[in-house]
């Protein structure tokens, strides 16, 4: 199979994170034995997700890992002109889910495994495939750990997200919380007895705002200033609650992220946001001691820093010819090979412009170009 025949297999799986991966996963692991590969898979507790990686060539050190994710999102409420979960090309572009986002460099991974083996590479060509990158990026830990224990350590890991075929260093850390607020209920003629769990989530959504405006106002620092924007953002992406219009609110939900520059610690906003949450708890236990904020962790991603004379990034560099700077402020599971002891950078075909969106599509020229790059990748690796 080439890479637009195995594109057309991996889009027709729904791998939406909210399923099971596992039909995509076992056509996957009988795909790798077909040419002899042992995979290995790394199971959610509840057994309905698996991630999979393997090893192609020599059990030695200095390897290069392929990493990409097999969740999509949903097209649930978006017009699409085609059926999602089939691949249409049309005007050069490939369509489908995740064509951009990213099974279109999976797909360029796999079908370089037959290549690998026929060029008998003398260093491990490893291919990772996680699961629910698209809800937090909670799959890939658990993987990168499995693999530390079972593979020899690869040199340089290179996680093949939409970047235009650029090296991409660095990206923002993120966390995320749903904050449960819990109230007590009066008529609202009597609100001064009474919580109302909304007003108080409002305070928790102006301090949201003050901490976008104090860090939109201080000077960047240089690695800051690679970043669009170039400050940490604060977000309330969600808030449900309520009862009526005349009784105040015993219940309140919020969503709120944090996406910080590479050089402020996740540690220091974490603790920065549970600050604030107990500052606002003890105002509301004041009024009723039933009052309270419970914090509902939702994901924690690291960022990607920049590294010096990193031997992902001069190798990706060398391939590609590309001399820029480049930074997202979206978050990857690139972070998590770094923070793992991996030499970590970006790279894949693909604008992520089109990630998530009705009608994704892939350039037939970047899916070209990805696979012009892994078959580089192969000749470094018989190097």
């Amino acid at each position: 199979m080439n890479a637009r025949d195995i594109l057309d297999k991996l889009v027709a799986f729904p791998t939406v994170s909210r399923d099971s991966n596992l039909e995509l996963v076992d056509w996957v692991e009988a795909y790798l034995a077909d040419h002899g590969v042992t995979a290995r898979r790394v199971w959610t507790e509840d057994r309905q997700k698996a991630a999979l990686y393997a090893n192609i060539g020599p059990e030695v050190e200095g390897g290069i890992v392929l990493s990409g994710h097999t969740d999509v999102v949903p097209v649930d409420g978006q017009d699409w002109d085609t059926d999602p979960f089939t691949v249409v090309e049309k005007d050069g572009k490939l369509y489908g889910r995740g064509t951009c986002d990213m099974k279109g460099f999976d797909a360029i991974a796999l079908a370089a495994v037959p290549l690998a083996l026929e060029r008998r590479v003398k260093r491990p060509l490893q291919i990772a495939l996680s699961y629910d990158e698209e809800i937090g990026c909670t799959g890939a830990p658990p993987m990168i750990d499995d693999m530390a224990g079972h593979l020899p350590r690869a040199s340089a890991a290179i996680i093949g997200e939409p970047s235009m075929m650029q090296a991409v260093t660095g990206h923002k850390g993120t966390f995320g919380y749903w904050a449960n607020f819990r109230g007590f209920e009066v008529h609202s003629s009597l609100m001064h007895r009474g919580v109302s769990a909304i007003m108080e989530a409002g305070r928790l959504i102006e301090w949201a705002n003050r901490m976008n405006d104090e860090n939109r106002t201080k000077p960047p620092s240089e690695i800051a200033a690679m970043f669009d924007p170039p400050w940490t953002t604060v977000h309330v992406g969600e808030i449900h609650g309520g009862t009526a219009h005349n009784i105040t609110a015993r219940d309140a939900r919020v969503q709120i992220e944090v996406r910080a520059v590479p050089d402020e610690t996740l540690e220091s906003w974490d603790a920065a946001l549970k600050s604030e949450i107990a500052r606002i708890e003890a105002g509301m236990r004041a009024v009723h001691p039933d009052a309270g904020i419970a914090l509902e962790p939702m994901f924690d991603v690291p960022g990607l820093q920049p590294e010096a004379e990193g031997r992902a990034e001069e190798l990706v560099r060398r391939i590609t010819g590309d001399n820029g700077s480049h930074v997202v402020s979206y978050g990857t599971e690139a972070g998590q090979f770094q923070e793992r002891g991996y030499s970590a950078v970006i790279c894949g075909p693909g604008d992520i412009a089109q990630a998530h969106q009705p009608n994704e599509y892939l350039t037939v020229a970047q899916f070209e170009a990805g696979q012009r790059f892994v078959t580089q990748v192969i000749d470094r690796l018989c190097a």
